[in-house]
């Protein structure tokens, strides 16, 4: 390929990525207005069921195929057939508001990612391009997203690769995902957009690779535990959803019926902390994603309450995303298992963080990454180990349907 062809594709990808990035800033600094909406007045909470239906409502009369969210930018990758409509950006934005402002339990990279790729799709018109471009820009929209919301660019950059086709990367988007997962990155914190920071103690201060056996042998273990969490997640969702659209006798009434359950169960002392995101509580007291990294920090079903929460809200039509969900799951999880391992509170619920989300998601790789940059590369052998344990116990159906098996993850699928 001809420099000049670099150069357009490099000058293309900067274009959607400075606009995914100042829409994932305006989205961030609208989900902690909501957030703390919501905090400040707790009876919004019982609105839930009558904004579950307003949610149907514009995707089913607006929506056309955005309804399968993150689905379709697969799909669009994969094969470009049917195209994203440019909706799906304002739809996908506004029904998380919505979501997180009521009280739903969920996350906020789906988000993220479906207005990188609706972004991409925008300017399909002014570059008029071919299918093979087209796909290497949605997966450079879907980095700059993901690099965007969570301030990880390189992260941003092999997730958009990696969770299109389980054991397959396609290379040669690979340079033009690194530009945009920064560029989304550098544009959203332009805009004054600040992250949540976390700090793991280095277990190897001078070399990372002089690890303790024995330590290396418990992350293993709770890589496993942690995948096996990222599959029930998955099977919760799925099943929730199926179950739901089945006893129902009109489709409007599934966000109704999950809002009302959601009420009930959010109405229980303490259910307080497993809505909205999770990142934080009101009072910086009680089970957080920031507290799961501090002794004490968790319950020990923490993470099966959070997991049941989000099953329900996303399964029953809310927007959002799972990744932050399988943050918090994964963190308090982690947090648990550290006492009864004998190992420190805040790595294991570093691991559990980056390893529940590597097990329904099926990305190991850019799993990793996340754990270097969110954590620092000190220990990046405990985050590889227990990313790459979650990734073979989680199976093949992860949290995303339209990904493809390229390479069985053994011989036996």
């Amino acid at each position: 390929m001809s420099a000049k062809y670099y150069l357009l594709q490099t000058i293309r990808v900067l274009l959607i990525s400075g606009a995914t990035g100042s829409l994932v800033a305006f989205f961030l600094v609208s989900l902690d207005m909501a957030t703390n909406l919501r905090w400040q007045h707790p009876w919004l909470l019982y609105l839930l069921p009558v904004a579950g239906l307003g949610i149907w409502y514009l995707y089913h009369h607006y929506g056309k195929n955005s309804e399968k969210g993150n689905n379709l930018l697969l799909n669009e990758i994969q094969s470009p057939d049917a195209g994203i409509p440019r909706r799906m950006a304002p739809l996908v934005l506004a029904s998380t508001l919505i979501t997180h402002l009521f009280g739903g339990s969920a996350g906020r990279e789906g988000t993220a990612v479906q207005i990188g790729g609706s972004m991409a799709a925008s300017f399909f018109p002014i570059f008029k391009i071919g299918p093979q471009d087209k796909t290497l820009l949605i997966s450079a929209g879907m980095a700059a997203g993901f690099g965007a919301v969570f301030g990880t660019p390189v992260t941003g950059a092999i997730f958009a690769l990696e969770v299109v086709s389980i054991g397959n990367i396609r290379y040669r988007s690979l340079l033009f995902c690194m530009i945009a997962g920064y560029a989304g990155h550098l544009t959203c914190m332009a805009w004054g957009v600040h992250h949540t920071l976390y700090k793991v103690q280095t277990i190897a201060e001078a070399d990372p690779y002089l690890t303790d056996p024995l330590l290396w042998v418990k992350a293993v273990a709770a890589g496993v535990a942690f995948g096996l969490a990222g599959r029930l997640f998955a099977w919760s969702v799925r099943n929730w959803s199926a179950e739901m659209k089945r006893i129902m006798p009109k489709p409007w009434l599934v966000p109704v019926a999950g809002g009302i359950v959601m009420v009930a169960l959010g109405s229980l002392p303490g259910a307080g902390d497993y809505l909205g995101l999770g990142v934080h509580t009101k009072d910086g007291t009680g089970v957080s994603i920031i507290n799961a990294f501090q002794t004490g920090g968790a319950d020990t079903f923490s993470w099966a309450i959070k997991l049941a929460f989000t099953a329900i809200t996303l399964g029953s039509g809310f927007k959002g995303g799972e990744v932050t969900p399988l943050f918090f799951i994964g963190a308090t999880l982690g947090n648990v298992l550290a006492p009864v391992l004998g190992v420190p509170v805040d790595l294991f619920a570093g691991l559990g963080f980056i390893a529940v989300f590597c097990g329904a998601t099926n990305t190991p790789i850019a799993c990793t990454l996340m754990g270097a940059e969110l954590f620092g590369g000190g220990n990046i052998l405990y985050f590889a180990t227990a990313c790459v344990a979650a990734y073979m116990v989680s199976g093949h159906k992860g949290i995303y349907s339209a990904q493809t098996i390229a390479e069985p993850k053994s011989i036996h699928k």
